[in-house]
């Protein structure tokens, strides 16, 4: 193959990723990280983590505690400390958790995904762990 073919096979492909990457920050500044005040979103629970291990703010992680993760990508962040009532919207259970944890998770329109929780607060507002159901239903309500 040619020189110049190359160079122009690697040019066509460095304009195609521009014009793509282009349309993909474009379309999600118009999407909200946050789920709207007022709205349903979903809550996960974390499964197994490991003995030890510890939470983005320091803590060591109890995965019986009432305690949560929230998105590295809700804007504005919840602060580390952060009181939440959670209310599982099938069943009318709720309990207030303490944000101590990031996740990698985004609230979007299609996967209103807003907490992670622990196990144990998972189970608390009546979440099957097994076999998990995947998310509950949630309304949350920042206590501070």
């Amino acid at each position: 193959m040619r020189k110049g073919t190359l160079i122009a096979r690697g040019t066509a492909g460095a304009v195609a990723l521009s014009a793509v990457l282009g349309m993909a920050t474009s379309s999600t500044a118009a999407t909200s990280d946050t789920p709207p005040a007022g709205q349903n979103c979903w809550a996960t629970h974390y499964g197994y983590i490991p003995p030890g291990s510890y939470t983005a703010s320091g803590e060591i992680f109890d995965n019986n505690k009432d305690t949560a993760a929230t998105s590295l990508s809700r804007s504005p962040q919840l602060p580390f400390g952060t009181k939440v009532k959670v209310t599982n919207v099938a069943n009318g259970r709720s309990l207030v958790v303490r944000v101590n944890d990031r996740g990698t998770f985004g609230w979007t329109p299609s996967v209103p995904k807003c907490l992670d929780l622990t196990d144990g607060a998972y189970g608390r507002l009546g979440g099957v762990l097994n076999p998990d159901s995947g998310h509950i239903v949630v309304k949350e309500e920042i206590v501070r």
